[in-house]
């Protein structure tokens, strides 16, 4: 039997090694930047904390960040009815990693991802991987989505599913507009811990590959500043996403997380018209 902290212990233990590996992958796309590492740490560092990795004014990425985070505590009560399994005391411990790429080029997409692992008297995964471009291209539209078709089929997953789950989270309500292009989206996946596991692995290592491949296609196109005047007002839409409705976000700012970190998925610029 798998007891529940060897569950926990090997998954922050993967968060961690893939954090490293997009970390190695991506500065060799960069070839001159590094990442700056920072950790932090909750109040109480018996409750644990992360390391965020962070690169800006690359050629490539104009900022990216790699965040890992394991934390352990409370939920406020008014919370409690909003996550899974933690109705009755507040308890949770969650570990998981979330990686934002805001590319300088405006014709290379940002790229989103996240895979996480919940305790609190439930245990579950959940993450998935979107894309948002500035320019459509029906091209990079079907590399994203036949790798994670991919994936989902190899690890007996429900891609239709979690396609239409990523298309309903990341839309804008009030704009009445989808975010990006889309990709996949899952949470409370809890029926079978070892297929899920092996399924977050795997996705996380498809993140890689498709990250690469959707940035090599373009780093080396030409682009005005009309583009990217036409890239920063996209950027705002991702800002009203993340501020408004992103789980990540009101999950770290109601679990005493790191502001930073948790805000880290903002570009470093964007405009309204």
């Amino acid at each position: 039997m798998i007891t529940l902290e060897y569950k926990k212990n090997i998954a922050d233990s993967w968060f961690s090694y893939l954090q490293n590996q997009i970390c190695k992958e991506f500065e060799l796309i960069e070839k001159k930047k590094k990442f700056i590492k920072r950790n932090w740490y909750k109040k109480n560092k018996r409750n644990g904390g992360g390391t965020s990795f962070i690169l800006k004014n690359g050629n490539i990425f104009e900022k990216v960040g790699v965040n890992k985070s394991t934390v352990t505590g409370k939920f406020e009560k008014k919370f409690r009815q909003k996550i899974l399994g933690a109705e009755k005391n507040g308890k949770y411990w969650a570990s998981g990693i979330s990686v934002v790429a805001h590319m300088k080029n405006p014709k290379i997409p940002a790229i989103h991802f996240n895979t996480r692992f919940i305790s609190t008297s439930r245990q579950w995964f959940g993450g998935g991987m979107d894309v948002t471009p500035s320019f459509f291209d029906q091209k990079e539209k079907k590399i994203l989505h036949t790798s994670l078709k991919e994936v989902c089929i190899q690890n007996k997953k429900n891609y239709r599913k979690y396609k239409r789950q990523c298309d309903e989270y990341f839309y804008l309500s009030h704009r009445n507009e989808t975010r990006g292009i889309g990709g996949i989206f899952f949470d409370y996946e809890s029926d079978d811990w070892l297929k899920n596991f092996k399924f977050v692995r795997e996705l996380g290592v498809s993140f890689i590959k498709i990250s690469k491949e959707i940035i090599e296609r373009k780093r080396n196109l030409k682009w005005t500043t009309r583009d990217k005047e036409r890239q920063l007002i996209k950027r705002g839409r991702y800002v009203e996403f993340n501020l408004l409705f992103d789980r990540g976000t009101k999950f770290g700012l109601n679990t005493g997380g790191n502001t930073e970190a948790i805000l880290m998925s903002l570009p470093p610029n964007a405009k309204w018209e």
